[in-house]
C-alpha cells in the first residue's frame, strides 16, 4: 500500500457504517471525485453532519484534507500513510491554548479499520484520544 503514494487512501473509499461509545453510530460515503485526483468524504450522524476533500500533494509528498461540518467547523490537515498507519495532523488553537490535533487511521484492513481523533498539549510527545470511531464497511444485498 505504501508504494504509490496517490492510492495510500484508497482503504478509506467507500460505504461504512461508523460506531463510537456506548451508542454513537453514522455513516460515511468516500469516493474519488475531480478525474480521481481528489477523495470526497461524506459523514453523516444524527445532529452531525461534515464533508472532507483530500489530495495528493507530490511536491511536498504529503497529504493535505480540509474538513467542514454543520458546526461551522473548518480544520485543515497535513500528514502522510507510514507503518501501516494514516496520521494527518495539525497545529491548533483551542479556548485559546496552542495543541497539536491529529486524526489517525489504523489497523486497516480491507472491511474495517479504527479511527481516532487525538490532541497532543506537549507537542506531540504524547496525545490522547478524543474520539475514536470504529468503521466497517457495508456489505451490498444481492
Amino acid at each position: 500500500m505504501e508504494d504509490k503514494a496517490e492510492n495510500q487512501f484508497d482503504f478509506w473509499l467507500g460505504e461504512w457504517d461508523v460506531t463510537w461509545g456506548a451508542d454513537g453510530k453514522g455513516t460515511n460515503h468516500v469516493e474519488r471525485i475531480l478525474g480521481g485526483k481528489i477523495i470526497q468524504e461524506n459523514f453523516s450522524a444524527p445532529d452531525f453532519q461534515g464533508i472532507s476533500v483530500s489530495a495528493y500533494d507530490p511536491e511536498r509528498e504529503l497529504w493535505c484534507q480540509t474538513w467542514v461540518d454543520n458546526h461551522g467547523t473548518y480544520l485543515d490537515f497535513t500528514g502522510r500513510f507510514e507503518g501501516g498507519k494514516m496520521v494527518l495532523r495539525r497545529d491548533a488553537i483551542v479556548r485559546g491554548e496552542a495543541c497539536q490535533q491529529r486524526m489517525v487511521w489504523y489497523e486497516i484492513q480491507a472491511d474495517k479499520f479504527e479511527w481516532s481523533w487525538e490532541r497532543s498539549d506537549d507537542g506531540g510527545k504524547t496525545w490522547r484520544v478524543l474520539w475514536q470511531i470504529h468503521y466497517s464497511r457495508k456489505t451490498t444485498s444481492r
